[in-house]
């Protein structure tokens, strides 16, 4: 599966919006990718996470665990976990911070690959894997159904993509005004307050 591949399950699903969207990173760019009408579609999941398991392995081998960043990231790091035969974990918030909860337990030297979604900056990676590490696992590389960076993200481990974008984005005050002039959208859940 290649990025046009991708592509074309992201745009059958009603999944590549154009607009003004302000996201996870705090960044702001022309286009969203709503990974949530692709993941509502076993299917499209399957395929998506079957051809990132196969990707994974062809380079780096089977894994022991998989681990991804909640909440978004769960569904695509279940499904190529099923596709890799390994358990499913995810750390998520707590005090700001993500933590492996819920009884999770990575062993000391567990070989760990560590899936996301889509990725911009890569700063979900960065901080999902401190609780690895922390744990005793030894991250493999981190994994993700579309890096939106064009492979300039620093994960700061090896970066496996099934899809490199170059979508622009800016920061807050980098905005063009063409961009600018359109209402600004946050369809993303990270500063969703409970």
């Amino acid at each position: 599966m290649n990025t046009a591949d991708v592509l074309d399950e992201f745009r059958a699903a009603g999944a590549l919006r154009e607009g003004h969207f302000i996201l996870a990173s705090g960044r702001h760019s022309p286009m969203f990718l709503q990974k949530n009408l692709v993941f509502q579609y076993p299917e499209r999941t399957q395929r998506l996470c079957k051809a990132l398991a196969e990707k994974i392995e062809a380079q780096f081998g089977r894994p022991d665990v998989i681990v991804s960043p909640a909440v978004g990231a769960i569904i695509p790091g279940y499904e190529t976990a099923r596709w890799m035969g390994v358990p499913a974990m995810y750390v998520e918030r707590e005090d700001g911070a993500f933590r492996l909860r819920r009884a999770f337990h990575i062993a000391p030297g567990a070989k760990v690959v560590v899936i996301e979604d889509v990725i911009t900056t890569g700063g979900s990676f960065r901080e999902a894997i401190e609780p690895i590490e922390a744990a005793g696992g030894v991250v493999l590389c981190c994994a993700c159904i579309v890096d939106r960076s064009g492979g300039r993200a620093d994960v700061g481990f090896p970066l496996v993509a099934l899809a490199t974008l170059d979508v622009a984005s800016y920061a807050p005050g980098e905005i063009p005004p063409e961009l600018a002039a359109l209402p600004a959208e946050e369809p993303g859940s990270k500063r969703l307050r409970g």
